[in-house]
C-alpha cells in the first residue's frame, strides 16, 4: 500500500545531497570563505519551506508502485524532489529581487541579508547549476537521464516565460489596467506556476519508473495544468477573501498591482463607473484605496463567482481523472491525491 512521505523524512535526505554539492565545489579548490558562502546560500534558500512540490515526487512514486518505498527507492525519488526544491530556490532568490520583496519565509530575503546584495544573482545561478550536478551524479546511468535533464530545462524556460509576461503586464510601480486580460492571466499562471508546481513532480516520477510514455505524459499534462491553474486562482481568491489567521498572511495583491483572477473578473464585469473605481484605487500602496477595491469586489459578487468556478472546474478535473487509462502504469490515485490536497483549502 502506498505511503505518503513526511517532511521530516524528506528533509533527512538533504544533508547527503548537500555533501555531494560541497564535494563538487571542493574539486575546484574553491577558497574556504566562498565555500562557506555557497553552503549558507544553499541552506538558507533551499530549506525552510513546506516542500510540497518536492514531496510530491516520492508520494507519486509510492502511489504508482502501490507500496511503501524501499530505502533506495525513497532516496532516488526524494532526490528528484529536492531538485525541484533547488529550482524553486533559484526562482525565489531571483524573483524576490525583481519584485523588491522584503521577507521570505519570515526572514529577510536573501539579497537583503547582510553583505549579500547583488551577489544573490550569482547565488541564484549556482542553485540552478546544482540541479544538474546532482542529476549527473545520481541518475547519469538511468535510462531517462537525458529526458530528465531536458524536462528541467524545458520547465525552467516555461516558468521564465510566465515570469516575463507577469513582470511586463503588472509592474508594481506602474498601474495600467488596459494591459490586463484573462488570456494573459491564464498564460502567466500556466507557465509560471502549473508546469513546475504540478506537472514536473509527476513527470519526474514517471521518468524514474520508466513509464513516461508520450500517452502517460500527455494524460498527466491534461489534468495537472488545469489543476495548477485552479490552484493559482484559488490562491488569488484567498488573498482577498481568505482569513489572515487561516492563510498565515495578510493579502497584498490589490496594493501590489497583481494581475490576479479577481481584478480580471472585475474588469470583465464592471460598468464604466465601476471601472473608474478600479482605475482610481487599484495598485495603490494605501489601505484606504485597497478598501475601495475590496468593496467593489463584494458589489460584483466575486466570492460567489469563484465558488461557482471552483465547482465547475473540479467537476471537469474529476471527469478527466475518471477517463485515465491505467494499462500503461499511470494511476488515477496520483491525481486524486493532488486534488484532495487543494480542493476547498483555506490556506
Amino acid at each position: 500500500m502506498a505511503k505518503p512521505t513526511t517532511l521530516a523524512e524528506f528533509e533527512s535526505v538533504f544533508p547527503r545531497l548537500e555533501g555531494d554539492l560541497i564535494a563538487w565545489v571542493k574539486e575546484y579548490n574553491l577558497p574556504q570563505e566562498q565555500l562557506d558562502w555557497f553552503k549558507k546560500s544553499l541552506e538558507t534558500n533551499t530549506l525552510g519551506g513546506k516542500c510540497n512540490r518536492g514531496m510530491s515526487v516520492p508520494d507519486s512514486v509510492s502511489l504508482l508502485l502501490g507500496k511503501a518505498l524501499s530505502e533506495e527507492e525513497y532516496f532516488q525519488a526524494a532526490t528528484l524532489g529536492w531538485l525541484i526544491e533547488l529550482l524553486q530556490a533559484f526562482f525565489l532568490v531571483s524573483d524576490d529581487m525583481m519584485d523588491s520583496s522584503i521577507t521570505r519565509r519570515g526572514k529577510p530575503c536573501w539579497y537583503r541579508q547582510e553583505g549579500v546584495g547583488l551577489v544573490a544573482i550569482n547565488d541564484s545561478f549556482m542553485l540552478e547549476s546544482s540541479i544538474y550536478v546532482l542529476l549527473k551524479k545520481h541518475f547519469r546511468s538511468h535510462p531517462a537521464y537525458i529526458d530528465m535533464v531536458e524536462l528541467f530545462h524545458d520547465i525552467t524556460m516555461q516558468t521564465e516565460l510566465g515570469q516575463l509576461c507577469d513582470l511586463l503586464t503588472a509592474p508594481e510601480d506602474r498601474v495600467n489596467l488596459n494591459s490586463f486580460s484573462l488570456e494573459k492571466y491564464s498564460f502567466i499562471v500556466i507557465y509560471k506556476t502549473a508546469y513546475y508546481s504540478f506537472y514536473l513532480p509527476v513527470a519526474l516520477a514517471l521518468h524514474l519508473l520508466n513509464i513516461a510514455t508520450p500517452e502517460n505524459l500527455k494524460s498527466a499534462r491534461e489534468i495537472l495544468i488545469p489543476m495548477g491553474e485552479y490552484f493559482q486562482i484559488q490562491d488569488d481568491y484567498l488573498d482577498n477573501f481568505g482569513l489572515p489567521e487561516h492563510i498565515g498572511k495578510v493579502g497584498t495583491d490589490i496594493q501590489d498591482n497583481k494581475c490576479s483572477w479577481l481584478v480580471n473578473q472585475a474588469l470583465r464585469l464592471a460598468t464604466p463607473a465601476q471601472r473608474k473605481v478600479l482605475e482610481d484605487h487599484y495598485g495603490r500602496k494605501d489601505a484606504a484605496h485597497e478598501a475601495e477595491v475590496k468593496k467593489l469586489y463584494d458589489e460584483l459578487k466575486l466570492e460567489k463567482l469563484y465558488q461557482d468556478y471552483e465547482e465547475k472546474t473540479v467537476g471537469e478535473i474529476r471527469q478527466l481523472i475518471s477517463q485515465i487509462d491505467e494499462s500503461a502504469g499511470l494511476k488515477k490515485s496520483i491525481f486524486e491525491a493532488f486534488l484532495q490536497k487543494i480542493y476547498k483549502r483555506s490556506k
